[in-house]
């Protein structure tokens, strides 16, 4: 009975929005009593046809399936948001610790980044800096070259007429008298022979130094003031003649020497020259005449296995001894065959900057050669920086004997040794230098010297005897040149 009247109700209700209903009662065709109503549509005049209803019931499972496909849609949100609730509840779990590992490491690996950066950056400004720095150098010297041009130029001038003049048989008067002979020179009788002046004077109109006017050996080497031939105690430098300049940058520093010895098929007058300016020093140019030298044509060009450093270099019986870069090893190198014939560490020797000469270019290792043998000049923290001398098996490089001096090796600009003395220069860019120490290993003992020695060009950066020549070779600011000596009697 509530069902009935519950249907009853619902019917009214129905009624009454719809103003007209209709209550049925009838039995089935089971016999079971059946209730039904009908009420008028209150927008509709007539019931639809059966195609609009077809497209009623589509419309309604279309967007029963959207919204379907918008539950799963909903559905796999709902799934993704709990997978990072759970994730999240995980890493809470593990702890903070290995989150703050990983943001740790990314700060550091930023961090390192970072200084890499700032420190290609200082690299790069340090590389500016050093062009800046060349660049005004080059340009220095480019206008010390000009004005040295200009001055050589009128120097040259000047020589030719005094030289015309000398030729007539004049004598050159006051007023005309050149730069370099002193103002108190007025006559030809009154010009002293020893003076600096008038061996300078000499020097530039004949080209050939004064030392030549000494008597000379049938050899053609400078005798002593003895007349000896053989071994002496330094006592004099002549002005430096310069043979050749280098062209280009690279030969601002060098090497150059001749073979005191030579071998087949090297003679006396076979020149080989080194540029040292750069890192991966290799070339060695070889003139088998001195015109080549002269002239810049050499007649082979060595490359070296093993690049060499400084300007230490010496050519002795046939092979090239040097210093390998940044090492302690010197290297025997056999010019003919092209290949190395030894190697050996010198004991506890600086390199590369540890203990130099004073004009620096990495000289801590200096090879020489004299009368009696090769030499190895350089020093050790043993020694404190003060010049140590070790005599040379040419064959193996074994040291034979050492001496350690009380000459610092950092306050003198360059190194040679004659008849077993060992001779330094006081000053690489002075223009008035002095040979200022020698020291003797026959007793071990050093002393102090004032024998003038001339820096023309202002930067000698190698300085080496030739035993055979009896002179001094030199490398000085791009210039190759050779100082004659007087030795007295031992």
């Amino acid at each position: 009975m509530p069902a009935i009247q519950l249907l009853l109700l619902a019917c009214l209700v129905w009624g009454l929005g719809a103003r007209t209903a209709q209550l049925r009662k009838a039995n089935d065709r089971s016999g079971r009593c059946q209730y039904t109503f009908s009420v008028a549509s209150p927008n509709e005049s007539s019931c639809p046809e059966q195609g609009q209803a077809m497209s009623a019931i589509q419309d309604l499972q279309r967007d029963s399936s959207a919204q379907r496909a918008d539950l799963e849609s909903t559905k796999a949100r709902l799934r993704s948001l709990e997978g990072l609730v759970h994730q999240l509840t995980l890493d809470e779990a593990a702890g903070p610790s290995a989150t703050q590992e990983g943001l740790q490491r990314e700060l550091g690996a930023m961090r390192r980044e970072r200084e890499q950066l700032e420190s290609q950056n200082r690299e790069l400004e340090a590389s500016y800096s050093n062009l800046l720095r060349d660049k005004s150098a080059l340009e220095e010297e480019k206008r010390r070259l000009r004005e040295e041009n200009e001055d050589l130029a009128q120097r040259l001038d000047s020589s030719s007429q005094e030289v015309a003049r000398l030729r007539r048989g004049q004598c050159p008067q006051a007023r005309s008298t050149p730069q370099d002979v002193p103002s108190g020179s007025r006559e030809v009788s009154k010009w002293n022979v020893e003076t600096v002046n008038f061996q300078e004077l000499k020097s530039e109109l004949t080209e050939v130094p004064a030392s030549r006017i000494l008597k000379e050996s049938p050899s053609g080497h400078p005798r002593s003031e003895e007349g000896d031939p053989g071994c002496g105690e330094l006592v004099w430098v002549g002005e430096p003649l310069t043979l050749r300049r280098a062209e280009t940058i690279t030969g601002k520093y060098g090497v150059w020497m001749r073979d005191p010895k030579p071998a087949y098929p090297y003679t006396q007058e076979t020149t080989w020259r080194i540029d040292t300016v750069g890192t991966d020093i290799r070339q060695v140019f070889e003139y088998d005449l001195s015109s080549q030298f002269l002239q810049g044509y050499p007649s082979k060009v060595h490359v070296l296995p093993r690049p060499l450093e400084s300007t230490g270099a010496v050519v002795y019986r046939g092979s090239l001894y040097f210093q390998g870069a940044e090492s302690r090893t010197v290297i025997r190198y056999e010019l003919n065959t092209e290949t190395v014939k030894a190697e050996k560490e010198i004991p506890g020797a600086g390199y590369h900057g540890q203990f130099p000469y004073s004009w620096g270019g990495y000289t801590d290792i200096d090879l020489a050669v004299d009368e009696t043998g090769l030499w190895v000049i350089y020093s050790t923290q043993e020694a404190k920086g003060a010049i140590v001398l070790s005599k040379l098996n040419p064959e193996s490089l074994e040291l034979e004997r050492t001496w350690e001096t009380n000459i610092r090796k950092q306050s003198v600009a360059n190194a040679f040794i004659i008849c077993g003395h060992l001779y330094t220069i006081s000053s690489y860019s002075a223009p008035d230098a002095t040979i200022n120490f020698a020291y003797d290993t026959g007793t071990g003992r050093s002393r102090a010297l004032t024998v003038p020695f001339k820096n023309r060009y202002k930067y000698s950066s190698m300085v080496d005897y030739n035993p055979l020549e009896k002179k001094l070779f030199a490398w000085d600011n791009f210039n190759m040149v050779t100082y004659d000596l007087r030795l007295s009697k031992m």
